[in-house]
């Protein structure tokens, strides 16, 4: 724990004044008037900023304004001004400054009395006394255990300083006074940082402490948190690397060791305690309470029977307090009424859950089920972690979720398990916490956990949930009916339920009725079997009771392989209006055979999906309207990327070079919106992709991964995005279809050139070029190029990707396509720079700007700016060079272009660092290692080679080598010749 700031002594007369009302009888000029002293001393009537006068005016100003509305006699305001030396004319000094400031100030606010002086100030209208109650509430809030709160409220006391206190003000007392409150906020931002660590946050923390130590270099409170910071992030060596530099800068300096709290820290990381590698809570966002989920979907009103259930499950869940963790796991085919069950049992158990309840469709029984990583991704967002603060890694997404619920008492249903090994990652593991699971699966192999089968209801349970429905007048009169009914449905939940809403939703059916259409064999299946059979001919009877219209629509939206549809999708896929098809999907969601996913949004559970498609094969005529009803979705898709792609890239050709569209796809207002759409139907663009690759979808599948990019760029699901286009260059080269295949090549190098596979890029661009030459196809051949330019810039053969980069041009040109051809200038441009043409580098990206500023460009802008940020800081123009990167950092947070944010931190490092602002330089360092570079972990490396040069300007010189040492390994594992630049870096003759 840091030591509690201490809140700045204020100067106190001798006299023992005692401060008068601070809000109590203020007249309205008083309550009206506002100042400030952390930062420049200055004054507010309103919103009007009032001039204080010379700096000896203000000097008198701050010192009235630091005693808290005692008054100050004319020796205490000398003394404070002159201390020791006064000048002969000091009294009328005084009462001159005394005069001018109350001619400036409202009435009542500067008041003599008893030969003094005072300013009457209204509550909380000094910045001053803003941040003590601000520190004062945060100190409570901790108190009580409310991290996020006391950071909230620790920032912004932290926010109200306006560069350094009392600023150009003259005078000791000044000067005592500037020095205290430097300190003080020194103390404050520790108990941030502390508190940081103490939710998780230790990946941000670690820049921002990385500049703290340069800037404060004995100051061994943030060396600790430094260490403690870097070991939780997984920076072990340069944690004990940050030790071994603070013991040898206090012997220098100071002649002593360090003090035992850090000699502690140092061997508890030696000996990896486990303790240490836990924060106690997770990584929050700033918010004003903590933050307690509450996810759990609505139980059904006319929830029915079960009760030996409901009543053992509950017992096991409320028993969890005390306990490790109680695991609950309900199996039985699908229908029978599961996750209903789970959804009812936790509602009940809630109370004893205060602490929040989370809960996930793991889409186990699907094709694609969903991947734990991802699912503890949104499990850490809602249990307050910040995105920037969630891991990559499945190990460190699970142990950070695990030190989230670490004193919390959380309840989560997992629903829909594919097995055990999915389940595993998601379970809380502390006392207190409570995880019930559903699968179509007994889960044997889930240690500890008390497994339950779920089984088809008795008639008497099924019936009872009959009546509920339809209604007990209706029943009562038709008793024997509404059994065949339920015995036809064989008593398994889902059906019944089903049956019941089409018979409750038509007044003019009688039970007898609904009995004789569930009657007739031929509309369920010829034979009802145990397992998924059963669950089929649960669906037949929906099925066999909808409308024409509501039929085939449940056939052809169920072909798609997304998560979920849209209702613009769904309206393509049925080629119908959004009205018609907005009517036709609430009436299946009234059904129960589709579900309402979010506002115009659908879905279906994952063996309804399977059940209507193998309607739609037995059913759909004639069987080219499936192939038609897919078509209509890549054409929408297509359209709709191809929109986004020219809002964002506008004068770039490419969207003229994709296949024509049978269907015009979505208008979009504004760019915001259309990236917003993109990012949002990734998964479904995807899924449609891999789904279209055959005979006739498969050039407009490849055309969507190019018009879809973004999101290859944007690191988030830069996976998915490249296994789509390795399955759609596989489906080419299988077809023969050589401008496809090229394409799809170009696409996967670039996707690779990202995260540093540059080998296995080069190879794709060989065959792509190849590839260009048969098709004749402008995009593949300028685009190819234009990459192996790229490629060839990597990897540090400048004169190469020249040669590649002038015929990319021209190929541009001669296509008439601007935007590329500025792409392939800043690319030109970095190859010059690493030739040594410094001014005809900076000439070409001068060019690109024109050509992006022309053309209204803004995503692209950045790259442009970028490149012109490397050429200026080689030119030893280094404030330019920062301004261009400054900008271009910018524009690439606004479009989410993560890795390019993370890339340009780097390079502002290397401008910093060539600046010989090596604290700044670190700071951006770890910004990059924090965010994430293009280029992989070959970036990495590089990243951690500038930071380590860096910290050895710093004089920490076993974390520099710590750094170095992390990068020759990853370079040395890579093969790539930056190895032998950090290996010179290492020698001891190089290290001074």
């Amino acid at each position: 724990m840091v030591d509690v700031p201490r809140v700045p002594e204020q100067w106190r007369p001798a006299s023992g004044n005692t401060p008068e009302g601070r809000t109590e009888g203020h007249p309205p000029e008083v309550q009206a008037s506002r100042f400030s002293v952390l930062g420049p001393v200055r004054a507010w009537h309103g919103t009007d900023q009032l001039q204080t006068g010379s700096p000896q005016q203000r000097a008198l100003l701050a010192a009235l304004l630091l005693r808290d509305g005692r008054t100050a006699t004319a020796s205490e305001l000398i003394d404070a001004l002159w201390g020791e030396e006064p000048p002969s004319q000091a009294l009328a000094a005084v009462r001159t400054y005394a005069s001018r400031l109350r001619k400036v100030l409202p009435s009542g606010v500067l008041v003599s009395e008893s030969g003094g002086y005072s300013i009457q100030v209204a509550d909380g209208a000094l910045d001053l006394a803003q941040a003590e109650d601000l520190w004062a509430a945060a100190e409570k809030a901790r108190g009580v255990g409310d991290l996020r709160q006391a950071r909230t409220l620790v920032n912004e006391a932290l926010d109200l300083w306006d560069g350094e206190p009392l600023a150009g003000v003259p005078g000791p007392y000044a000067e005592t006074q500037r020095t205290r409150l430097g300190e003080w906020r020194l103390q404050l931002v520790e108990s941030r940082l502390d508190m940081d660590l103490e939710v998780g946050c230790h990946a941000e923390a670690v820049s921002e402490l990385t500049a703290l130590t340069a800037a404060h270099p004995l100051r061994e409170r943030l060396r600790e948190l430094l260490m403690l910071a870097l070991y939780r992030s997984g920076r072990q060596a340069e944690a004990l690397a940050v030790y071994a530099d603070t013991r040898r800068l206090l012997a220098d300096e100071l002649g002593v060791d360090p003090r035992p709290g850090l000699k502690e820290l140092q061997q508890r990381i030696l000996q990896a305690d486990p303790a240490l590698a836990e924060p106690s809570a997770p990584s929050p966002e700033p918010t004003g309470k903590l933050v307690r989920p509450a996810q759990l979907p609505a139980t059904v009103p006319d929830f029915t029977g079960r009760a030996s259930f409901v009543d053992e499950l509950s017992d096991i869940l409320s028993a969890a307090e005390g306990r490790v963790m109680a695991v609950s796991a309900l199996a039985g085919i699908g229908g029978v009424g599961k996750t209903t069950l789970a959804v009812h049992v936790a509602h009940v158990a809630r109370t004893h859950f205060p602490d929040g309840q989370l809960y996930v469709d793991l889409q186990g029984a699907g094709a694609r089920a969903a991947e734990p990583e991802t699912v503890l991704g949104a499990f850490l967002r809602a249990l307050g972690t910040a995105d920037s603060a969630i891991p990559d890694s499945l190990e460190e997404r699970a142990a950070l979720y695990r030190s989230a619920l670490d004193g919390r008492r959380v309840l989560v249903l997992l629903d829909n398990a594919r097995d055990a090994a999915q389940v595993r990652p998601l379970l809380p593991g502390m006392e207190g916490c409570a995880a019930l699971v559903t699968s179509r699966v007994r889960m044997v192999d889930l240690a500890g956990a008390h497994l339950v089968d779920l089984d088809v209801m008795s008639p008497e349970e099924a019936l009872l949930l009959f009546t509920r429905i339809v209604g007990e007048e209706r029943v009562t009169s038709e008793r024997e009916a509404a059994l065949d009914v339920v015995a036809a449905c064989g008593f398994l939940p889902l059906a019944i339920r089903i049956a019941a809403s089409r018979l409750a939703a038509r007044r003019t059916w009688t039970v007898s009725t609904l009995a004789a259409k569930l009657a007739d064999e031929r509309r369920r299946l010829d034979e009802l079997q145990a397992g998924d059979l059963a669950v089929k001919a649960t669906f037949e009877l929906g099925y066999g009771q909808l409308e024409p219209a509501q039929a085939r629509a449940f056939r052809l939206l169920g072909l798609a392989d997304g998560p979920d549809l849209s209702l613009a999708a769904a309206a393509a896929v049925l080629d119908l209006s959004p009205e018609e098809t907005e009517d036709l999907l609430e009436s299946l969601v009234d059904t129960s055979l589709v579900e309402s996913a979010a506002p115009g949004r659908y879905r279906y559970h994952d063996l309804v999906r399977l059940y209507a498609r193998a309607c739609a094969e037995r059913d759909e005529q004639p069987p080219s309207e499936r192939e038609a009803a897919m078509s209509r979705l890549l054409d929408f898709y297509l359209a709709s990327a191809a929109r986004v792609y020219a809002i964002e890239r506008p004068g770039d050709r490419t969207v003229d070079h994709l296949e024509v569209t049978e269907r015009v796809g979505l208008d979009f207002t504004d760019g915001t919106t259309a990236f917003d759409w993109l990012h949002a139907e990734a998964s479904c663009i995807l899924a449609c992709v891999q789904q279209s690759l055959g005979r006739t979808g498969l050039r407009r599948a490849v055309d969507l991964l190019l018009a879809a990019k973004d999101l290859a760029e944007s690191g988030a699901i830069s996976h998915r995005y490249e296994t789509a286009t390795r399955a759609a260059c596989a489906a080419a080269a299988t077809a023969g279809d050589a401008l496809a295949e090229g394409r799809a090549r170009v696409s996967l190098a670039q996707v690779l050139n990202k995260v540093g596979r540059f080998d296995a890029a080069a190879t794709e661009l060989e065959l792509a070029a190849a590839l260009a030459t048969g098709s004749g196809d402008p995009w593949t051949t300028g685009n190819a190029l234009n990459e192996q330019g790229i490629v060839n810039n990597c990897i540090n053969r400048p004169e190469v990707s020249e040669t590649h980069l002038l015929k990319a041009i021209d190929a541009f040109r001669a296509d008439g396509n601007r935007h590329s051809e500025a792409s392939a200038l800043c690319n030109l441009s970095r190859a010059l720079l690493a030739m040594g043409r410094i001014h005809k580098s900076i000439d070409l990206a001068r060019q690109a700007i024109t050509i992006y500023t022309d053309l209204g460009v803004t995503f692209r802008l950045a790259n442009a700016k970028y490149t012109l940020g490397l050429a200026l800081s080689d030119a030893n123009r280094h404030a330019d060079a920062l301004g261009q990167l400054t900008d271009a950092v910018q524009i690439f947070v606004e479009n989410r272009q993560r890795l390019w944010e993370g890339t340009t931190h780097y390079r502002i490092a290397q401008v910093e660092l060539a600046y010989g602002r090596a604290a700044r330089a670190a700071q951006h360092a770890e910004q990059a290692l924090a965010i994430g570079c293009v280029g992989g972990e070959w970036m990495r490396a590089n990243v951690l080679t500038l930071l380590g040069r860096s910290l050895a300007e710093l004089a920490q010189l076993d974390r520099a080598k710590a750094c170095w040492r992390e990068a020759l390994a990853i370079l040395e594992e890579a093969g790539a010749p930056e190895a032998a630049r950090v290996r010179n870096l290492l020698h001891p003759t190089t290290v001074t």
